[in-house]
């Protein structure tokens, strides 16, 4: 086989490939006197069908075959050869002019880029971190609160108030006319809590009972609906009950509902202040981590080859429609998602991916069997049954290999950190868990 290879612009390359006439009507000829032992056909017993039919009802399939198995075979014994780092999958063509006896072929395909990384002593990247109050307990607490309180109806009279739970009848006009979506009966929400436009719930604030009201409501320009968006509508709107709500006094009661391995308030602050901190710690981890990310994107250069790229893109536009389908969206497989919605993320995939693999090889950032068994630890500790977590992960090759990438994410995110100019800032509680 003789081999040459030309490079085209940036990252494109081309193999020309030739191979001979007769190795690949050889292994035609063999592979079609393997099949007929097999082969059935009408007037023929079993393995006795004669060759001319096998090769007639089975020649095109299986020269098709070994010329794609033989061409692969050649394309990847050239690019061993060459020492080149193919990135994605090469379209072959074939060549006229071969000579006598032989078949040519051109293989167009890209290389893996080289990736220049800047100095990352001169980086400047801010880490964050936050801390985990009485406050932000306090919060949790009322929040816990919240979703085990209870409603009970508010005597004749008495206004609705926020933190109510009040059931509305109302309908809605544009210019006299109703509009989809503007209409409801035995209609609940708990006032003050956002569910509703700010105008809505101030016109039903302080009604009572029984209570009928008109009133105008402009819908805001970025309205989720858009027919009605920037809209003004009048609503009427009839208060059919009014409940208040009870919250469950913080008591040992109270902590003995939510299971905890300690039922009393301090074990209950306890309990809450090592959860708040299994999170904190991972937004955190998040969060820097995306920094670390974005400086490395600002300081690496490198060309991004186009088949990893449309690569990329073809498994967000899947992911879309998966996530479709998930929705109940019916021919979602069939949906047309254009491949331009994707491309900028694609590529900052793609160069991210180049970048991070780059720094993993260049200073031994590899996963090590410890830290992967470390983070899956971590994970089965904050389960209530840690054992079933650990052999989840441990069961599956494909989970395993996620805990990996993690890890070696990590790994990076804090080799860079040790280089770059780190600035550490404090970010409020309340900010991070957004």
């Amino acid at each position: 086989m003789a081999v040459t290879v030309e490079t085209l612009e940036k990252l494109e390359r081309r193999i020309t490939l030739t191979l001979s006439a007769d190795t690949i009507k050889n292994e035609v000829e063999t592979r079609l006197k393997r099949l007929a032992k097999t082969v059935k056909a009408d007037g023929f017993r079993p393995g006795k069908v004669p060759m001319s039919v096998v090769a007639q009802r089975y020649g095109y399939s299986v020269q098709y075959e070994v010329m794609n198995d033989k061409v692969g075979e050649a394309f990847s014994k050239a690019a061993n050869e060459a020492q080149l780092r193919v990135a994605g999958a090469p379209r072959i063509s074939e060549k006229e002019g071969a000579p006598e006896g032989e078949l040519a072929f051109d293989a167009t395909f890209e290389v893996y880029p080289d990736v220049k990384i800047g100095d990352l002593s001169a980086t400047e990247i801010d880490r964050v971190s936050t801390e985990v109050t009485d406050a932000a307990i306090d919060k949790t607490l009322d929040i816990l609160r919240k979703q085990r309180r209870t409603f009970a109806q508010r005597a004749a009279g008495e206004g609705a108030v926020d933190d109510d739970r009040v059931t509305i009848d109302f309908e809605g006009k544009i210019d006299g006319v109703p509009f989809d979506g503007g209409k409801a009966e035995a209609f609940q929400f708990i006032l003050g809590e956002g569910r509703m436009l700010e105008a809505f719930e101030k016109a039903v604030r302080g009604m009572k009972t029984g209570e009928s009201k008109t009133f105008p409501l402009q819908f805001p320009e970025d309205y989720q609906g858009k027919e009605v968006a920037g809209k003004e509508a009048d609503f009427l709107v009839t208060l059919t009950k009014i409940e208040a709500q009870h919250l469950p006094e913080v008591d040992e009661a109270f902590a003995q509902s939510l299971g905890i391995q300690d039922p009393t308030l301090e074990g209950l602050r306890a309990d809450i202040r090592k959860n708040l901190e299994r999170e904190v710690k991972n937004r955190l981890i998040a969060r820097n981590k995306s920094a670390v990310m974005e400086a490395l994107i600002k300081v690496a250069d490198l060309d991004l080859p186009k088949a990893l790229v449309q690569n990329e893109t073809d498994r967000m536009i899947e992911g879309a429609r998966a996530d479709l389908k998930q929705r109940g969206i019916k021919d979602a497989d069939k949906a047309p998602i254009p491949a331009e919605i994707f491309h900028e993320q694609a590529e900052r995939r793609v160069r991210l991916g180049l970048v991070v693999a780059e720094l993993v090889r260049t200073n031994q950032l590899q996963a090590k069997g410890e830290q992967i068994g470390a983070h899956i630890e971590e994970m089965a500790l904050s389960y209530e049954k840690p054992e079933e977590v650990r052999r989840w992960y441990f069961g599956d090759r494909q989970r395993l290999a996620e805990v990996e990438a993690l890890v070696v994410e990590n790994n990076v995110t804090e080799f860079v950190l040790s280089k770059a100019k780190v600035s550490d800032k404090q970010l409020p509680f309340d900010e991070l868990m957004v």
